[in-house]
């Protein structure tokens, strides 16, 4: 529970104390029992994420340069006129382009929120609960979180914590930082109320972690369910190279990952199992008009298919603590 992370820093550690699980569930991942029997989960992530970015008039450094269509672009130490109306284009056009296009299959996502971006466009966040979608806190800003210090960092997710609770009535379950650092895991933990956290790309189904936290004055540990993300189902890969350049490529992407995950839910044998399907999207992104249509047709094929359960973050939160409660075989430590 370092207060900085610093650089350069080796630590060796013995096969008993190693701080990763490279196991998981190994040979034997647990049957979800997705709700009405479905072969899979499917959970469309939108982050929010305009008007959060790093920019000089937010009290930042430099400009923005990463997650833009604006491919290699340097940091300035002043406005970058560009990246900021890149941004802009998200909550001004796409963000309701691919919200109408959920709602027109009435699906349910989850919206990653940072809470910055929220202050500034709450007409947004009206109508994402208007649609019956759930909003998970993603963190204060839309920075990087790696080299900040520690209590810097806890009183960013103090605000972000306090802001969503002024605005919505109450506070997010869910908790997505994305450039986050060591630090935030037990931070988030420790601010309390945070049902599960998405900061972990390592599987295709929640898993249990103890997580080191503070209480009266006393270090304890914790259980806290992780509920992984991806990032290769995802619509940044449009913003990096090599990614997609297209929409049929991200269409054909989605539609195979869901296939062999579809596939693997009506084997149900040994490691084949039913899974969860993550794809991330970016109002600023996925809102373009030559890629949106990737969107609808894998909202189009999905929806002919049998047993398939469209959900948010928090129904599989539900889920999993109703139906796979921790127990002392199936939660390791997080160091």
């Amino acid at each position: 529970m370092s207060n900085k992370t610093f650089k350069h820093i080796k630590i060796d550690y013995d096969q008993d104390n190693y701080p990763r699980d490279l196991k998981g569930y190994g040979r034997n991942p647990p049957d979800p029992k997705w709700p009405g029997g479905a072969k899979i989960a499917v959970q469309f992530v939108l982050n929010i994420e305009e008007g959060a970015e790093n920019s000089v008039i937010h009290g930042d450094a430099q400009s923005e340069k990463f997650l833009s269509d604006i491919l290699g672009t340097p940091a300035f130490d002043n406005r970058h006129q560009s990246i900021e109306s890149a941004f802009e284009y998200g909550s001004r056009v796409g963000v309701w382009r691919v919200l109408d296009a959920f709602k027109e299959y009435n699906y349910p996502i989850t919206t990653f929120v940072c809470a910055a971006a929220a202050q500034r466009t709450p007409h947004i966040i009206d109508r994402v609960l208007e649609d019956g979608h759930e909003v998970a806190s993603h963190g204060l800003r839309w920075i990087t979180y790696q080299n900040m210090y520690r209590e810097t960092e806890r009183q960013h997710i103090q605000q972000a914590t306090h802001i969503f609770k002024n605005m919505l009535g109450y506070q997010p379950s869910g908790w997505y930082t994305g450039r986050d650092s060591p630090n935030t895991r037990e931070l988030v933990v420790e601010q309390g109320g945070y049902t599960y956290d998405c900061d972990s790309y390592a599987d295709e189904l929640p898993y249990w972690v103890n997580v080191k936290t503070q209480h009266e004055g006393q270090i304890i540990k914790k259980p806290h369910l992780v509920i992984p993300y991806s990032l290769e189902t995802n619509d940044m890969r449009f913003a990096s190279s090599p990614g997609f350049t297209n929409a049929e490529p991200f269409f054909e992407y989605l539609k195979d990952s869901f296939d062999t995950l579809y596939a693997e839910g009506q084997i149900n044998e040994g490691s084949q199992v039913p899974k969860m399907l993550s794809i991330g999207l970016h109002c600023r992104i996925i809102g373009r008009a030559g890629r949106i249509v990737a969107l609808k047709k894998f909202l189009k094929y999905i929806s002919e298919k049998p047993d398939v359960w469209v959900c948010r973050r928090d129904d599989i939160a539900k889920h999993w603590y109703q139906n796979h409660p921790v127990t002392e075989h199936n939660i390791s430590d997080w160091m």
